[in-house]
């Protein structure tokens, strides 16, 4: 496997070459993604970040805090029933950003990013 980077484009907007070249520096390295499941155990990484922080990355859980009338209640996750990051998560029950699950109160949308933030938020969908 190849290492990903996150670097700023080498070209400008009318395709000409920026600047100098440079060596390719630790702090723009990314990470191998770590995806969501629907698992009945609850799992998380810490992860040590820039600047000595840490980031909490949520691996499996079955819950989920979904805001429903302005409260938070707590809902087991069932599956995912769809997901516009990739076709194929819906089949792997992948939870990110974006995608709705089956809960026991009803339809939800993700709202955190549980790779980043360690917590799966969700709000109810009316019908």
């Amino acid at each position: 496997m190849s290492t990903k980077w996150q670097l700023q484009s080498k070209r400008q907007k009318t395709g000409a070459l920026k600047g100098k070249k440079k060596k390719h520096k630790k702090y723009e390295r990314a990470r191998a993604a770590l995806h969501t499941s629907i698992e009945d155990k609850r799992r998380i990484k810490i992860k040590r970040v820039r600047g000595g922080n840490s980031k909490k990355i949520l691996i499996a859980t079955k819950q989920a805090n979904v805001m429903i009338n302005g409260k938070a209640e707590k809902a087991e996750i069932k599956n995912v029933v769809e997901n516009s990051a990739d076709k194929d998560f819906i089949r792997r029950n992948i939870i990110t950003k974006g995608a709705i699950i089956e809960t026991d109160k009803g339809k939800a949308v993700i709202t955190s990013r549980p790779g980043q933030h360690g917590t799966v938020n969700a709000k109810l969908i009316k019908k």
